[in-house]
């Protein structure tokens, strides 16, 4: 988890988060969106208790009231086969390379941050070994040396480890987790002592092998699935902004990002458990838009829904259930105060990208020296605080997520809304996509106090629909319908 110092601009933005989080009433929690098995209330806010019901919501509108995807079949078969003895063992090895600091050993094959990345290649060569046939795999060590910067005092090698699930029938489609394997204690530049980042972050890393490994023995998803563990985020997030970096270069349509960084527990530093949820932190206004798309968002109302936010809004649509056992806690903003993490590089470049975080957080347990106080209380990333079912649960939620992703049709694209003449009707229009699969596409709106889509309208397979309600009233989206009943997350409209 890298830690930054206080900026003025990244907290205006904040306040812009804070601001729409502040307003949302509970409406979500009043339709059918929030009724998910795990918790009846997941979108509730206490403060607002005696909010609306039903048929207070205003305005009326056509369509449906919105029923989170139900996990499919597929998934039903394949998220029990998540391991936790498998992700104990993967955190478990991590940390007996003692540091993984950066700028650790490279070289020494018991120790250091070499050790750990050469035994994380091999065990991912291991599982692709073992892959069902016709599923096509591939483990890249994609590696470069990163000259003198602030936490950087001499060049140093990174290396990411990175295994490519080529997707079937839309393989340029592209969808990623990774979670970091460098470690810390206390002094960020200590490359010397124990610093066992059992669960920051071999928790994230557990969570990308054990996926890679239940993924594998299926056949392969439409779109592509890319699974790393990255270095070089307590230094700065130097490994996950070279892979977004190579996907950039590329041209790889990546449709959604998501890291996970300290997933290894929901007890907080005064005892305080939440072990059915997980935090997922979604930006507001992206990084990559230019100051007249800024503005341009900002006149309509969309600050809320950016890609970043679409994509939160569609995992805990689809993870939130009894099959993962968990409740997605979605956050609308970047990151926790004064952190930061491995999502940012992939959003400076326009990629959709996330955060999750476990619901609490312990300090004594992150980026401490491994040591007893005076008072007898243990400090450092031990693998002793670390709950392995809560981290398998979580790979449950990250399993959900993209392979939901990969097996829907991709987001819609250049989805606009006509604001031509005055009219209360609203007319949208969208690049009718090429997916094979593809079914149709349908509608979404909410309120524009609501946090969550609310109503959903299907309008067939079609590239422009006009809908009996004003755009003046409502946030409208767009999503793609596959023929398997997968959905792809919603694509917030711009005037066109």
């Amino acid at each position: 988890m890298f830690s930054r110092s206080f900026h003025p601009f990244t907290l205006t933005r904040g306040l812009l988060a804070l601001v729409l989080v502040s307003i949302n009433l509970v409406q979500a929690a009043s339709t059918t969106h929030a009724s998910h098995p795990i918790s009846t209330s997941s979108h509730e806010n206490g403060v607002l208790a005696h909010a609306c019901t039903t048929a207070d919501i205003w305005p009326k509108g056509p369509g449906s009231a919105l029923v989170p995807q139900s996990p499919s079949s597929e998934l039903r078969a394949v998220l029990p086969q998540v391991d936790t003895k498998r992700i104990e063992a993967i955190i478990t090895k991590l940390v007996s390379f003692g540091t993984r600091h950066t700028l650790s050993n490279q070289t020494d094959p018991v120790r250091g941050i070499g050790a750990a990345r050469d035994w994380l290649a091999e065990e991912m060569r291991s599982i692709a070994r073992g892959a069902r046939r016709g599923t096509n795999v591939t483990i890249t060590i994609p590696s470069y040396i990163q000259q003198p910067a602030s936490r950087i005092p001499t060049p140093t090698n990174i290396s990411d480890v990175v295994a490519t699930i080529r997707g079937a029938s839309d393989p340029d489609r592209v969808y990623v987790i990774t979670g970091h394997y460098d470690s810390r204690v206390t002094d960020i530049m200590n490359f010397t002592d124990d610093a066992p980042g059992a669960d920051d972050d071999a928790s994230g890393v557990a969570v990308v092998l054990e996926l890679l490994r239940v993924f594998i023995q299926r056949p392969p998803p439409a779109a592509t699935i890319i699974l790393a563990a990255v270095a070089g985020e307590e230094q700065g997030l130097f490994g996950a902004d070279h892979l977004a970096q190579i996907l950039f270069d590329a041209g790889v349509d990546v449709q959604g990002m998501f890291t996970n960084d300290i997933v290894g527990s929901s007890k907080g530093d005064e005892g305080e458990i939440d072990p059915f949820s997980i935090r997922l932190f979604a930006q507001g206004i992206p990084t990559a838009d230019s100051a007249s798309k800024v503005a341009t968002r900002e006149s309509i109302g969309g600050e809320n829904d950016s890609p970043a936010r679409e994509l939160a809004r569609f995992v805990d649509e689809v993870a939130s259930n009894d099959v993962t056992g968990m409740n997605v806690r979605v956050i609308y903003r970047l990151d926790r105060f004064l952190r930061g993490g491995d999502h940012e590089p992939f959003l400076e470049r326009g990629f959709p990208a996330a955060r999750f975080t476990e619901p609490n957080e312990d300090f004594a347990h992150q980026h401490q020296d491994v040591r007893v106080d005076s008072t007898g209380k243990q400090f450092g990333d031990l693998i002793e605080f670390v709950d392995f079912d809560f981290v398998t649960r979580v790979a449950k939620v990250n399993g959900a997520a993209i392979w939901s992703l990969a097996q829907a049709p991709g987001t819609p694209k250049n989805v606009t809304i006509d604001t031509a003449v005055l009219t209360n009707n609203s007319t949208l229009g969208w690049v009718l996509g090429n997916d094979e699969g593809l079914a149709g596409y349908e509608v979404l709106w909410r309120p524009t106090i609501a946090p969550f889509w609310t109503n959903v309208i299907p309008v067939g397979l079609v590239d422009r629909v006009t809908i009996d309600l004003s755009k003046d009233n409502v946030v409208f989206g767009v999503r793609a319908v596959g023929k398997n009943g997968y959905r792809s997350p919603a694509a917030f409209p711009f005037p066109g």
